[in-house]
């Protein structure tokens, strides 16, 4: 595996990294908690150090699940939770709003902590920007729990260019995690240059498009109410069938180099910037090593200029989220 530091932070992380929160929380029901913690000793075995969670995956079982696993083997991992949201009060999927106020921002962390049996986190995101703090207040409360010792480095999630550079100039941020893929390119417009300027990691959720550009849907896939996806206009069968032009282009590409379309969307990302770590998320053994398999997988100039090519040719179908979830990002 290989490993790669986090733009000018000194916060190293292997390429690849693990997105649990399926493991618990938006794709149908809960995941077996031992077959889980399993999982995520099988993916310290082979290399991976980068495992990302957050307080509303659940929520707070995705945080004592990823406590329970890699807790006991803390020296080798690299543990990412999130904050900002005020979440139900009966403790049901969801949430009432954002908070990013510096009381509630160390209340979080403080239960984060416990819940995931670590003395101190080692990148905590705003998860979510709250436009009615700003964002000088929150990167101060962060660099407060830096100063004290419970927190390691600041990130900040789905933050518009702007906003990056007002909490980056507050305390420096390592990393931005943001969805990124072949089929959501938005970040290269604005994003991306600005991360490339003050020195801040990026770090991909959804790289394989939640699943979608491994090329194990279609027009007629169905997902469970329960499932996140159900909601996402991206997931209708007309966009599915629509967007299939993206998985087709994969496949292409996959078969030359004798890889998967899931290999050949991940090395893509990492062949854009040496500072992005992509954390797909994943709930079996078999795709954990599938993915895995991307770092081997080589793209030559000639590659990327096919599929940018190819890319260039293709309109993605449908909003990546639902109106209400649309306002959430790019503050």
């Amino acid at each position: 595996m290989q490993i790669r530091t986090l733009g000018s932070s000194n916060l190293q992380v292997s390429a690849l990294g693990l997105g649990c929160m399926g493991m618990s929380f938006s794709y149908g029901t809960a995941h077996d908690e031992q077959e889980m913690i399993s999982l995520m000793h099988k993916a310290v075995d082979l290399g991976v150090t980068f495992f990302d969670t957050a307080e509303v995956y659940g929520p707070f079982t995705n945080e004592v699940l990823v406590g329970k696993a890699l807790s006991p083997i803390r020296d080798k991992v690299v543990i990412a939770t999130k904050f900002g949201f005020n979440l139900n009060a009966d403790g049901s999927p969801g949430w009432q709003g954002l908070n990013s106020r510096p009381e509630h921002i160390k209340q979080v962390a403080e239960a984060s902590l416990k819940r995931l049996n670590i003395d101190a986190i080692d990148l905590f995101y705003q998860h979510r920007v709250d436009p009615d703090v700003p964002i000088e207040e929150t990167a101060g409360a962060v660099k407060d729990l830096i100063a004290e010792g419970k927190v390691k480095h600041f990130g900040l999630s789905e933050a518009g260019a702007q906003t990056i550079r007002r909490a980056h100039a507050v305390q420096p941020v390592a990393a931005l995690q943001s969805e990124y893929s072949l089929w959501w390119r938005k970040p290269e417009e604005e994003i991306i240059p600005t991360l490339e300027e003050l020195g801040i990691g990026l770090v991909p959720y959804s790289p394989l498009g939640k699943g979608f550009l491994t090329g194990a849907m279609s027009s007629s896939s169905e997902f469970a109410s329960n499932d996140f996806r159900s909601q996402l206009p991206r997931f209708t069968p007309e966009a599915l069938a629509a967007n299939q032009a993206f998985v087709d282009l994969l496949k292409r590409i996959a078969a030359d180099k004798q890889a998967t379309p899931a290999q050949i969307a991940l090395a893509w990302l990492l062949a854009q910037k040496p500072w992005i770590a992509p954390i797909p998320g994943t709930t079996k053994l078999s795709r954990l090593e599938e993915n895995l398999g991307a770092v081997n997988v080589t793209l030559t100039e000639q590659d990327l200029r096919e599929i940018n090519a190819g890319l260039s040719t293709i309109t993605p179908e449908g909003d990546r989220y639902p109106e209400h979830l649309n306002k959430l990002v790019g503050r």
